[in-house]
């Protein structure tokens, strides 16, 4: 009997869930949160509200583009045709080689829009982009 219940109790042991790994799946996604929403806070983004981003603000560090909800592409105050995005994101970013691109994309826009300003992006040779996405 006791071989019996000892292999019963070493079945039970086989059997609990090892946490360790998803544990640390969580603790690298917070990680990354924090890191993003620190980057993002200390950028000066104003999410829902790209036209109110200053010429300072632009000229210091970034060059934003918005993507609104119904996929129209928003690059310096005004709104740009997909195929000329490449075009201006390398005109502002030879105005300021050091500058990232931070695209601020609305929940409603499709990744289709997305994918082709990430592609103009790296046509144009920027390395640093950074998606701020909107959760209103």
């Amino acid at each position: 009997m006791r071989n019996h219940h000892g292999s019963m109790g070493q079945e039970d042991e086989g059997e609990e869930i090892n946490l360790t790994p998803m544990l640390d799946v969580v603790f690298i996604m917070l990680i990354f949160f924090i890191v993003t929403a620190t980057f993002i806070k200390e950028a000066g983004i104003q999410v829902d509200r790209p036209d109110t981003v200053t010429a300072e603000f632009q000229e210091d560090a970034s060059i934003l583009i918005a993507i609104s909800s119904t996929d129209e592409i928003w690059i310096d105050r005004k709104e740009r045709e997909p195929r000329a995005v490449r075009g201006v994101i390398e005109r502002l970013h030879s105005e300021n080689p050091k500058g990232s691109i931070v695209i601020q994309a609305d929940e409603d826009s499709t990744n289709e829009m997305l994918v082709i300003v990430l592609e103009a992006a790296k046509a144009a040779g920027v390395k640093n982009v950074a998606i701020a996405a909107d959760n209103d």
